[in-house]
């Protein structure tokens, strides 16, 4: 098999997992592959995007380029229609998806945290619209917890999720004011990320009335949101597993490769010292 190439663009981009986890991947089944990172202005997306197109076999696309990339592409398919965001792209066909979802709802499965009854999500950025749409889609009903000025930015969420799920419930409450009990609490917010690591976007106090929680920041492993919801005897998960578990089903689009859950986790393992190791104060 002659040698894959793909990469991940976005702007900026700093750190990135990406190349070390796809690489992993990669080994997992004998794939000789490059994966690049390009950070791409956007005064030259126009040019880029089409070049990549020619010259790669895929790309993923991250921030703010998830929805600027779908006017390149010969066909959205899938979910990614639905959310109006694109983070794969197999350039053979020009085709894009999104593994966002995936890899939320199969981090969650690992974990065996049940998406489920009523759920509550942290902020209203982008990738709050995937975790409250894959709630919307399992039934649940969903709370946001925002800031003020984050109000008419989950308003617009809700509208667009509700014109694919008619029957989605949904509310919005300032997230000091959140409270109740939650099956399951989702952290969208970059609270907690490093380097502030003592962080936490909502009070320890909350998280006895949560039977799991999932926090999306994967730097550091153990977020003090994770740490307090263990403490309270919730399950727990950290966003490195999701993190991989897109770059998996994007490896499944453009190669049809499959994996075992066992070598994933090992993957996880990887990534999650590999981070340690480079991306902290402990490098």
């Amino acid at each position: 098999m002659s040698k894959k190439h793909f990469a991940v663009i976005g702007h900026p981009i700093g750190h990135t997992m990406s190349p070390f986890i796809h690489t992993e991947l990669f080994k997992l089944n004998g794939i000789e592959g490059q994966y690049s990172v390009a950070d791409i202005a956007p005064d030259s997306l126009g040019t880029e995007i089409p070049r990549l197109l020619e010259e790669l076999d895929g790309f993923n696309v991250t921030i703010p380029y998830k929805s600027a990339v779908i006017p390149f592409l010969a066909s959205v398919e899938g979910v990614a229609e639905e959310y109006g965001s694109v983070n794969t792209v197999r350039c053979g066909d020009r085709s894009g998806r999104t593994t966002d979802p995936i890899g939320f709802v199969r981090a969650l499965a690992a974990a065996d945290i049940a998406l489920k009854g009523n759920v509550a999500v942290l902020g209203a950025g982008g990738v709050c619209r995937v975790f409250a749409g894959e709630a919307a889609r399992a039934g649940c009903e969903v709370t946001f917890g925002v800031l003020e000025s984050d109000i008419p930015s989950a308003k617009a969420i809700i509208e667009d999720i509700s014109k694919h799920h008619p029957a989605f419930k949904a509310e919005i409450v300032r997230i000091g004011e959140l409270s109740g009990e939650f099956d399951l609490l989702v952290n969208a917010t970059p609270v907690g990320m490093y380097p502030k690591v003592g962080n936490m976007p909502v009070p320890k106090e909350l998280l006895k009335d949560c039977k799991a929680v999932f926090d999306a920041v994967y730097n550091p492993e153990n977020t003090a949101l994770i740490t307090a919801a263990r403490e309270c005897g919730c399950k727990a998960q950290g966003g490195m597993p999701m993190l991989v578990w897109q770059a998996v089903a994007a490896q499944e689009i453009w190669l049809g490769v499959e994996f075992e859950p066992s070598d994933v986790e090992c993957v996880i393992t990887a990534a999650t010292q590999y981070m340690n190791e480079h991306f902290t104060d402990r490098q």
